[in-house]
């Protein structure tokens, strides 16, 4: 069994694991869907080229990859609703758990979330 082998089988489980918690992110909020489908699309290009093709094609998420992979740039819409779904994790976060620390902690780790996001350019289309 050579090398590429080897690496092959858990790139796929890899790039599926994260497509299926890109896709539950899709609908369950704080979790991301951006960063989940980039890993799959990074993991499927080691581990499978017909997977990395379906994604590239894909109509909801294609033009994510592509916008990020050719430009490093994230939509306008991904970005409000990025920040609109972590900002009401947050909320539910302090109605149900609370606790100083660790609303200060998610805090300022969503802020982090927030601010590369803004910081990130607009695609040009």
């Amino acid at each position: 069994m050579t090398l590429n082998n080897l690496t092959r089988l858990p790139a796929l489980l890899l790039a599926y694991l994260f497509l299926a918690l890109a896709v539950v992110g899709v609908v369950v909020p704080g979790l991301p869907t951006v960063p989940f489908l980039i890993l799959s699309a990074w993991f499927a290009a080691k581990g499978s080229d017909s997977l990395h093709r379906w994604l590239y094609a894909h109509p909801a998420f294609g033009r994510l990859l592509i916008d990020w992979e050719q430009e490093r740039a994230i939509s306008r819409r991904s970005k409000v609703s990025a920040v609109l779904l972590i900002g009401l994790s947050w909320g539910l976060m302090y109605l149900f758990i609370g606790g100083f620390w660790l609303m200060s902690g998610a805090a300022l780790l969503f802020l982090g979330v927030i601010l590369f996001l803004l910081t990130r350019p607009e695609p040009v289309r």
